[in-house]
């Protein structure tokens, strides 16, 4: 690209990434036109739809969250290397509102084939030491990135760090020990297909 356009996509990435920060995935493309000084024919110039900005945007958070799963999967003590993950992870979410709707629709950690098959081995590890319940799925892994989400959302300016209050008690209840205490779940755990056909709706 010639030097400036360069220039130009390198402050609409700046002025997205400080919008969607600050509010969230949907602020309007305009406005970030705006705020970078340029036109919105440049921006579309630059990136063709809005996934195509999110994409560049959050392109370094990808991998970040593998950097976080592969030290997951080092860590001596599987339930540790677990909450370590979930927490790098939600770390991530509560310091950046557009990350915490990237997180909810799957277009992050889950959604990929590399991500899923992280994730999948966390769990199976976690599984196996008999420190994760045994009837925890991949699947209810969602609810715990749709749960954290909506208390990002709800507390950012208020109490941001209410998400951690949040997590300990869903850790809590996600350990062996509790299911010890409590029984077998009371439903059946969503299908592959049933998450992923509400991953728009959660989003």
């Amino acid at each position: 690209m010639r030097k400036d356009a360069v220039h130009n996509r390198e402050r609409l990435l700046r002025a997205a990434r400080s919008l969607f920060a600050d509010r969230g995935l949907d602020v309007p493309l305009e406005e970030i036109a705006r705020t970078a000084g340029v036109s919105i024919g440049t921006l579309y110039n630059r990136f063709p739809t809005r996934q195509a900005l999110v994409d560049a945007v959050f392109e370094d958070r990808t991998a970040v969250v593998a950097r976080l799963a592969e030290e997951a999967l080092a860590a001596d003590d599987a339930w540790e290397g677990f909450v370590a993950f979930l927490t790098g992870v939600c770390e991530l979410q509560a310091a950046d509102l557009g990350y915490n709707d990237v997180a909810v629709r799957g277009a992050a950690a889950g959604e990929s084939a590399g991500g899923y098959s992280l994730m999948r081995r966390i769990v199976a590890r976690a599984h196996a030491s008999g420190q994760l319940r045994a009837d925890v799925t991949l699947e209810d892994m969602a609810f715990v990135t749709w749960g954290i989400a909506a208390t990002v959302r709800a507390t950012f300016r208020v109490a941001p760090g209410a998400w951690r209050r949040h997590l300990a008690l869903t850790l809590d209840g996600l350990r062996a020990s509790s299911a010890a205490r409590t029984g077998p779940l009371p439903a059946p755990p969503l299908t592959p297909e049933q998450t992923a056909a509400l991953m728009p709706e959660c989003g």
